[in-house]
């Protein structure tokens, strides 16, 4: 089993706290059956694995994800609650994002298989202007500038793992309980409904 990185980005200044990372940090433990080491790219040296070296704002600075070197990056946003088995996830090889729960067209960057060569071609891209693609996508996001280089060639993980990943929002309790992983985009954070599915 080629061993796998699984990673979070932690930016401080914002709603998120050092739980949010201790708290993914044990659910991928107990639910990931599959060689990995973890990875906290964040400028809070007591939780960094990695430090985060470029300043950037907010949700930019999961950019710095396409900096990882070696083998296959698994994304969490932090606002990603983990209550089942997610080995299935480790099985994906191909780059893999979630279709957005509310474009379907589009993409969204809250959970990330991201291979190597895939994160090149995303540093590639936002290296050349940062700050321009900051600007243009101030309301719309990270996902917005992904969309530019992997619309066309990101799978999603609605469609290679149906039922697994959920939004709190967009999806019914039931399958809630049924799925192993809950996305909580945008609000109520996770802590606000009790850390419930």
């Amino acid at each position: 089993m080629e061993r796998l990185t699984v990673a979070c980005v932690y930016k401080t200044g914002g709603v998120y706290t050092r739980e949010y990372v201790n708290r993914l940090r044990h659910s991928v433990a107990a639910n990931l059956h599959w060689p990995h080491q973890w990875v906290c790219l964040s400028d809070d040296p007591e939780v960094a694995t990695h430090a985060l070296h470029e300043n950037l704002p907010g949700w930019w600075s999961k950019f710095e994800l396409m900096t990882l070197s070696g083998g296959r990056v698994l994304y969490f946003d932090l606002d990603t609650v983990i209550h089942g088995d997610i080995t299935p996830l480790a099985y994906v090889e191909r780059l893999t994002l979630l279709r957005d729960f509310y474009r379907p067209d589009g993409l969204g960057s809250g959970l990330m298989m991201l291979p190597e060569a895939d994160r090149a071609r995303m540093w590639e891209h936002w290296e050349k202007s940062p700050h321009g693609h900051m600007g243009r996508f101030a309301i719309e996001g990270d996902q917005a500038v992904m969309e530019q280089v992997w619309l066309d060639t990101a799978a999603r993980w609605q469609d290679i793992l149906p039922g697994m990943v959920v939004s709190y929002k967009a999806h019914q309790l039931v399958e809630r309980k049924a799925a192993s992983v809950t996305c909580y985009h945008g609000q109520p954070k996770p802590h606000e409904t009790g850390w419930a599915l």
